[in-house]
């Protein structure tokens, strides 16, 4: 019971998150400060969860292995990017 309460207010988070990011990026984009690039990075997470969705089957696994997907990515960004300001690449 626990864990369905706290996936659900997860997921609801993450759609208010959502919704905010959209509605800005709708804003930035007709005042011209944002590159369609910028915005369209933001779907790489739906893509990922698409993705483990039709792996897996079942929104709870797929949401755990787009998170571990994502977690894993942001650590070899964040290598990456110390390694270039170590090597002044």
């Amino acid at each position: 019971m626990i864990v369905s309460i706290a996936l659900g207010l997860g997921l609801g988070l993450i759609a208010l998150g959502v919704i905010g990011m959209v509605v800005s990026g709708i804003q930035s984009m007709i005042k011209g400060k944002q590159d369609r690039k910028k915005i369209i990075s933001m779907l790489v997470p739906f893509v990922v969860f698409g993705a483990a969705f039709g792996i897996a089957g079942t929104v709870t696994e797929a949401a755990v292995g787009t998170m571990l997907f994502m977690m894993a990515v942001m650590f070899l960004f964040m290598l990456l990017t110390g390694l270039r300001g170590t090597f002044n690449l």
